[in-house]
């Protein structure tokens, strides 16, 4: 038995019929996985900091029913509709960053938040994917009548936004933000002169990052040749791995977490590894593939532009961020503070990443005329 009938004309009932439910039901996998996580990782902290061993637990199960809402009430909207959000979202956002950058408190030589009393709020977060929409509007726009400011003043906001995560620094939102923009342009029809060139800008900024930001350099450096440096973390993670094995230790079980710094953010992935060993992984792994996938196909059977512009944007933003967190804490890319979406605790990146899935069903719902199965 479904939960709404095929003849319900509410609002909830249209949009049962028209999201994509396979992927509606990845994600809440995701969010049950990032739950049970939280609740393995979070009391060694809430302990470090003298705080009641479920203090933080509760805290992210608050921000999980948030979001929830965002990704639901997003999901409703029309395409021309998560436009105009995704504009406003973008123009707090910047304003937001340009605020922490003056008045946000100095974080590990980064100013990235802003804070709002018993709450802090990244406003980085939020760009990543109201600049994916805002973006892929304007590509349409220019593909659809020709006029190049379009595609100039796309081009100028990606850099905005760039320039203002070197600032910060916050080189692994820059990274993430520039490969979904390059990937954007390519389904947009980026002629291949434009490719090589934009290909030798980025190699260009990355070489910039390493000679001009010394914690770049020196993460790197300490990737290239792990004796070079501190990388108690990194190698503190793998011994989680390692002592989880393939079916790992049990909820509960696990060790490492308390005496892994970021244990429940950055480093989650090496708790599920420790407690519920590579099987563990591998699923959570496939969750990110399936929504992922899932989405650039849509996008690859869209007619709409704007659509297959956008959704191809935020799939890659959601896999790649996934990517960078799993890779770094298996010491396959250099290490980088970076969320696993849905499943790290954290309000700001988990209300971010709930409003990006909510824009990525509310553009691949199906609609009138749409006979895509």
């Amino acid at each position: 038995m479904t939960v709404f009938a095929r003849n319900d004309t509410s609002p909830l009932g249209r949009w049962w019929w028209t999201v994509d439910r396979w992927t509606v039901s990845a994600l809440s996998l995701l969010i049950a996985v990032g739950v049970l996580l939280v609740l393995a990782a979070t009391p060694s902290v809430a302990e470090r900091l003298t705080l009641d061993p479920y203090h933080l637990a509760w805290r992210h199960i608050a921000y999980v029913a948030l979001a929830i809402a965002v990704l639901l009430g997003v999901s409703l909207l029309s395409p021309p509709s998560t436009r105009w959000l995704a504009l406003a979202v973008f123009a707090l956002a910047v304003a937001g960053i340009v605020v922490a950058l003056v008045l946000g408190a100095e974080t590990k030589g980064a100013r990235r938040w802003i804070d709002l009393g018993p709450l802090s709020v990244q406003p980085s977060e939020f760009v990543k994917p109201s600049c994916a929409i805002v973006v892929a509007w304007l590509l349409a726009r220019h593909r659809e009548t020709g006029r190049a400011e379009l595609g100039a003043a796309a081009t100028g906001l990606v850099v905005l936004v760039l320039g203002l995560l070197f600032l910060q620094p916050d080189i692994g939102m820059a990274t993430v933000i520039l490969a979904a923009w390059y990937v954007q342009l390519l389904i947009a029809g980026l002629s291949l002169p434009w490719v090589v060139a934009l290909t030798a800008g980025a190699c260009g900024l990355a070489v910039a990052a390493y000679l001009l930001l010394p914690h770049v350099a020196s993460r790197i450096d300490r990737f290239l040749d792990p004796a070079s440096g501190d990388n108690f973390q990194v190698e503190t993670s793998l011994q989680a791995f390692m002592n989880g094995g393939i079916f790992g230790r049990g909820p509960g079980q696990g060790t490492i977490k308390g005496v892994l710094p970021d244990a429940h953010a950055d480093f989650i992935f090496a708790v599920a590894g420790e407690e519920f060993g590579l099987v563990a992984c591998l699923l959570i792994l496939a969750l990110f593939a399936f929504v992922v996938l899932r989405g650039l196909s849509h996008a690859l059977n869209e007619t709409n532009l704007f659509v297959m512009v956008a959704v191809t944007g935020l799939a890659v933003q959601f896999g790649l961020q996934a990517v960078v967190h799993m890779g770094s804490s298996l010491r396959l890319l250099p290490a980088k503070g970076m969320t696993l979406p849905f499943i790290s605790y954290g309000g700001s990146s988990l209300i971010a990443v709930a409003l990006a899935m909510g824009l990525l069903l509310a553009l691949t719902r199906r609609r009138i005329g749409d006979e895509r199965p």
